[in-house]
């Protein structure tokens, strides 16, 4: 015993990953006494010592932290880039300073159009996960969001109130390169953000589990998305206003696509991407010619096509999108099956649609003509291949709206989900064989062995979610100060429940039931 302490002492390994839990930049014999006081309850808990990343600090930790020091084992190595900024097995801080001119100039756009994408300069973006703190200077911020967009603080007209603050939970935007392009304005080559606040829903989970479904499924389109927590200060004010927890999404743009370039993906970044929403009329992919196509110019004005890359040549995009919508409503049943198949991944767009009816999102192209962009993977007019990217899953879950075709998001009938005059999804299930493959996808969320959708599985998700972010959840606002366990107040299905296992009330049970 006393030679291998012997050796315990003399050996350690520089730390540039797993098994520095004091944080000296070593493995070593700290590390091993670091973890055993924590088992111990001797120390407060350190999210390093659970070396083994099994969710507990046991004996399991000292062991590999010696046997990392003794080059018996490879200390994995620490995600980088987007896996960093998301990783689902942390809980990021974000802290947000703000000069009170530019506050105040942010409260003055909303006043004169309460749907304003202007930004404003923040002072400092400061991003704390693990041990690692990076700072990043003079970043862009703005509000984001559709019908949930809010003035952050106080009432109309009135301007910044230091230190006894009326604040309100709002969406915002953070774009880190928006003042300065260059790298030191990323995290890791990060360089934007949507933060968003849990509007409707007090369970502090719907969209993160339908993004982290997407993923699990298969469905590589879909956003990365995750928890923070998130603090900020006008300048002045005497301490930082904590606004609790906060979603982190990963917006869809020039990024998003170069993240996902390579061959097993789009295969291309520099296609033209099409962001589509309800604005005065659905986004139905019905009116080819009567469309209202624009680009997006960081303007306040919000239209129902609006192209996101390759706005220069605008022109070209808006007459391939015009074609795509010829093509998808006048072709012929022979020639129709045919033209998709080589334009669309079709498995892909069948297997996103049947999560996207699953987790109960009625708000979308099929039903109500929103929330969903459409990618072009070339320039060409005719020669490229275009997917549909899932948007927005906040209403979801059991938050249910007489909308479209339905009054029942859980219980609609999956192979009728929406309107009929909307024709991509119509279109291809009237194909046995797609028809077919999209019922089997739907089954496969549903099945027990798969740990997708089965109600057992997916609550032990929510309940896996909740219990990260239970603690952090009352914050300055006063507002959405616990959690609950019940859709949206204005639903139309107010006893719809994620937690409850009653057959006649929970979500996941109801919707296997309309599945199979």
């Amino acid at each position: 015993m006393l030679s291998m302490m012997l050796l315990l002492v003399a050996a350690s390994v520089e730390a540039t990953t797993v098994g520095d839990i004091t944080g000296d930049g070593m493995v070593d014999i700290a590390d091993v006494n670091a973890v055993i006081n924590i088992m111990l309850d001797k120390a407060p808990s350190n999210s390093e010592a659970d070396v083994t990343g099994d969710g507990m600090v046991d004996i399991a930790d000292v062991n590999a932290v010696i046997n990392i020091m003794l080059g018996k084992a490879t200390p994995p190595s620490k995600p980088t880039g987007y896996d960093y900024v998301w990783d689902p097995t942390q809980l990021p801080e974000i802290h947000i300073s703000v000069s009170l001119d530019e506050w105040n100039r942010l409260l003055e756009l909303y006043d004169l159009n309460n749907g304003t994408k202007q930004y404003i300069m923040a002072d400092q973006f400061v991003f704390i996960q693990q041990n690692d703190t990076t700072i990043v200077h003079d970043i862009g911020l703005r509000l984001k969001g559709n019908t949930s967009r809010r003035r952050p603080e106080g009432r109309r007209g009135q301007m910044h109130v230091a230190d006894s603050t009326d604040w309100h939970h709002f969406h915002l935007g953070i774009n880190l390169r928006k003042y300065n392009k260059d790298e030191e304005h990323t995290i890791q080559g990060v360089r934007k953000f949507h933060l968003k606040w849990f509007k409707d829903d007090a369970a502090y989970v719907r969209e993160v589990f339908c993004y982290n479904l997407f993923r699990q499924a298969g469905v590589w389109t879909a956003s990365r998305s995750h928890y923070c927590r998130l603090w900020l200060q006008v300048n002045g004010d005497e301490q930082e206003t904590y606004y609790g927890v906060y979603e982190m999404l990963e917006p869809i743009d020039e990024n998003y696509l170069k993240q996902r370039d390579d061959s097993l993906h789009y295969g291309s970044h520099d296609g033209n991407l099409w962001k589509c929403k309800y604005v005065g009329r659905p986004a139905t992919l019905t009116n080819p010619y009567n469309g209202d196509y624009a680009i997006d110019d960081d303007s306040d004005a919000n239209h129902t096509y609006t192209l996101q890359t390759n706005t220069k040549r605008f022109e070209a995009a808006k007459e391939q999108l015009i074609d795509f919508q010829l093509k998808l409503n006048g072709k012929g049943r022979e020639s129709f099956y045919q033209w998709i198949q080589e334009v669309c991944d079709v498995d892909l767009l069948l297997h996103t649609y049947a999560v996207n009816v699953a987790v109960g999102m009625w708000d979308d192209y099929w039903n109500n003509g929103n929330n969903y962009y459409l990618y072009f993977t070339t320039e060409d007019l005719l020669d490229y291949k275009f997917y549909l990217i899932p948007y927005d899953y906040d209403n979801t879950l059991g938050t249910s709206l007489q909308c479209g075709v339905q009054s029942d998001a859980g219980r609609q009938d999956p192979l009728n989900w929406g309107r009929y005059e909307n024709p991509l999804i119509r279109r291809l299930l009237e194909y046995d064989d797609f028809r077919i493959k999209y019922i089997s996808y739907l089954r496969e969320l549903v099945d027990e062995e798969n740990d997708l959708m089965h109600y057992v599985s997916a609550m032990e998700r929510v309940q896996a979610w909740q219990a990260l972010v239970a603690p952090y959840v009352a914050n300055d606002t006063g507002e959405d100060m616990e959690m609950d366990d019940r859709p949206a107040d204005w639903g139309n299905h107010p006893e719809y429940r994620l937690l409850n296992p009653d057959p006649d009330v929970n979500f996941f049970r109801i919707k296997a039931a309309s599945i199979e």
